[in-house]
């Protein structure tokens, strides 16, 4: 069978699967386009032991979560600027002495050890390596300990402004 008439037969089916995968339109017509490129290619690999639609599909999937791995690599950067954008950073609310008062407020209402690491971070000026060592854990921890500090006193400066 040749790409013509794998593309005549099965567009829709290809097409109607990635809708429901993806819930997007756009995106659909878009992977269904790629799902179709790959099948060209692919076609000469193809020996017709299994069915066409079946492999469509395999390679439908397969260019879908493609996307997603691709998304996932690229959304945190986009998500992370937006945030910085939209966030003031606590580091300069802390040079304003009346938002330096309301920093402090919200950081005592941290639990531990989050307002221990984030004050040694911001206050000692403490590498992550001397953080995670002094609490018994590794760099990695007192770097995700710090951040999630940090998004809770994000979340705590909103509640009060």
């Amino acid at each position: 069978m040749d790409i013509e008439t794998i593309y005549r037969l099965y567009f829709r089916d290809v097409f109607l699967f990635l809708q429901g995968l993806t819930g997007s339109e756009t995106l659909a017509e878009e992977l269904t386009q790629e799902t179709f490129f790959k099948a060209l290619d692919g076609l000469k690999g193809f020996d017709g032991r299994q069915d066409v639609r079946a492999w469509l599909f395999t390679v439908a999937r397969n260019a879908y979560y493609d996307h997603c791995r691709k998304a996932r690599r690229t959304a945190p950067l986009e998500a992370a600027a937006d945030a910085a954008a939209d966030a003031p950073d606590v580091v300069q609310l802390l040079a304003d002495e009346t938002a330096a008062f309301t920093v402090h407020q919200c950081l005592h209402a941290l639990d531990e050890p989050y307002k221990e690491v984030f004050s040694l971070r911001v206050f000692g000026e403490l590498p992550f390596e001397k953080i995670g060592a002094i609490f018994g854990h590794n760099a990695a921890w007192a770097r995700v300990t710090y951040y999630r500090a940090k998004t809770k006193l994000h979340a705590l400066l909103a509640e009060k402004t």
